[in-house]
């Protein structure tokens, strides 16, 4: 096979759940312009429509459905959906993430559990249901979407003092990483692939200058990253081109946490 048809996602339904926000609509552009039938869940049952028509603005034809990942009952419905106009998954990208507590450290304790029944139980329920379904295939690829802070400790410099992180977002995302080698262990030997791409920060126009010049001299490439960066070890994970890669974490930090 030529290597740059190892790359193409063509014939190939892949789902980023949570496929609307800053990181989401990234992800979801490149499998799509990668040729992929592409579709991503929103909790918003109400924006299915505006989301697609945002999409096909972009000239992409990107489908949305309804899936919330603190019901489990969602998300089979939206599996059962999936299948019946698909027939088949090839690729799962869990992206969303809820931002549910509040306090720092001292946070109520409450709002900790209810970030873990999104964002651990939640990560769990979407890699069973839509892992199975590739594990009866015989065949896909599961991303996870972590995050560097998975990987170091906060660092309350960036925000001059005034300490602005959870400890629940460590939590979660840390545990994600390993989660993914024990979901590749225990899928690997249906040839259904998992790993862990973990991002540094991504600039926006609502981030404070002061905050990305501090930010930047973290990094060994001196800059936040962008709203392409990502674009590229998606599809490679997604792709036949990473058919060999499995339980892996792959940092996308321009350096960050090599530093």
């Amino acid at each position: 096979m030529n290597v740059m048809d190892m790359f193409s996602l063509k014939g190939k339904v892949v789902l980023v759940v949570g496929g609307s926000g800053l990181l989401g609509t990234q992800l979801a552009t490149a499998l799509a312009e990668a040729g992929a039938t592409t579709y991503i869940t929103t909790r918003h049952e109400d924006k299915l429509d505006s989301l697609e028509r945002t999409y096909r603005e972009k000239g992409l034809a990107v489908s949305a459905i309804y899936a919330d990942q603190s019901r489990e009952e969602t998300i089979i419905a939206a599996r059962d959906l999936l299948l019946e106009r698909e027939g088949r998954l090839d690729a799962l990208v869990n992206n969303a993430v809820g931002r549910v507590m509040k306090g720092g450290w001292n946070g109520d304790t409450a709002l900790f559990a209810a970030s873990m029944q999104i964002n651990a139980t939640g990560i769990y329920a979407l890699t069973k249901i839509f892992g199975n379904v590739m594990q009866r295939q015989r065949s896909g690829s599961i991303i996870q979407i972590a995050s560097m802070q998975g990987m170091v400790g906060p660092d309350d410099w960036l925000y001059e003092g005034e300490f602005k992180v959870h400890p629940d977002y460590f939590f979660h995302k840390g545990g994600m990483i390993n989660f993914t080698r024990f979901a590749a262990s225990y899928y690997g030997k249906d040839n259904v692939r998992c790993n862990c791409i973990s991002p540094g920060g991504i600039a926006s126009d609502r981030t404070p200058e002061d905050f990305v010049r501090r930010y930047n001299t973290r990094t060994m490439l001196n800059r936040m990253a962008s709203n392409t960066d990502l674009k590229g070890i998606v599809v490679f994970l997604a792709s036949d081109a990473s058919a060999y890669i499995t339980g892996a974490n792959i940092p996308v930090d321009g350096g960050y946490t090599a530093k």
